[in-house]
């Protein structure tokens, strides 16, 4: 009973502290539109969203451990994909990726004010109930790649709310792969769950929390989209069983 109402309390002061430090970062963030180069203006604009995010964390009492950054050299530009369990994970995906990146992302976060504007700067939208808004947001995503910005994805689709480790992927991540000839980056993220649980409303604990990049993954070393999707799934799968 404490527990959950220390959460409980938490979860309000949590919300609290991501509005203000939000409204200290809003025209700061602003700034990434002046910038001629698309690519220097997202990389600009993840470095101010990770300096509000490690303020943020620090407040609600949540370490972050990164490992694996090192990884990112091995090649210009990534698809880097996450597993996905609990609302925290938006806030600790994205502004902890080296350099500029763009998450695909559901239209509807676009339509809160203020944050939506925020929001839709690093993020590629897309409508998943229009078919028109998915080959949109699909075209959209290779052109990020292009610019050299890396593509965040989180190939189950949705939280995974179910016991297994993962649930099935998606095939989009792994077909822009394919077409583009853009590495796989597979990203696991720890701790999450535990500090915000998706089956528990308006809840949060301070926790340790990790991310953790694997070794990537060459498209040109498997012979289909099925193949390279069996091969990413098995190694974050694996990475998560074994800790």
């Amino acid at each position: 009973m404490i527990k959950s109402i220390f959460a409980r309390v938490w979860a309000l002061w949590g919300l609290l502290s991501f509005a203000a430090t939000f409204l200290l970062i809003l025209i700061p963030s602003m700034i990434s539109h002046l910038f001629k180069d698309e690519k220097k203006g997202q990389i600009y604009f993840m470095v101010v969203s990770r300096i509000w995010m490690r303020v943020w964390l620090t407040l609600i009492g949540c370490r972050l451990i990164i490992k694996g950054k090192e990884k990112f050299a091995s090649a210009p530009v990534f698809i880097v994909t996450f597993n996905h369990r609990s609302l925290l994970d938006v806030p600790l995906s994205a502004p902890f990726v080296p350099g500029g990146n763009k998450t695909i992302s559901k239209i509807s976060f676009a339509k809160v004010p203020l944050f939506g504007w925020f929001y839709s700067r690093g993020a590629v939208l897309v409508d998943r109930n229009k078919e028109s808004s998915r080959r949109k947001s699909y075209e959209q995503m290779h052109q990020v790649l292009r610019l050299g910005i890396h593509m965040c994805v989180y190939p189950e689709g949705t939280r995974n709310r179910g016991k297994e480790l993962l649930k099935p992927f998606f095939d989009g991540a792994f077909r822009l792969s394919k077409e583009t000839g853009v590495p796989i980056m597979p990203c696991i993220i720890r701790g999450t769950a535990d500090a915000m649980p998706i089956h528990k409303a308006f809840y949060l604990l301070p926790k340790q929390l990790s991310l953790e990049f694997l070794d990537p993954m060459n498209p040109q070393n498997y012979a289909s989209v099925t193949e390279l999707k069996a091969a990413v799934f098995e190694s974050m799968h694996a990475n998560l069983s074994s800790k």
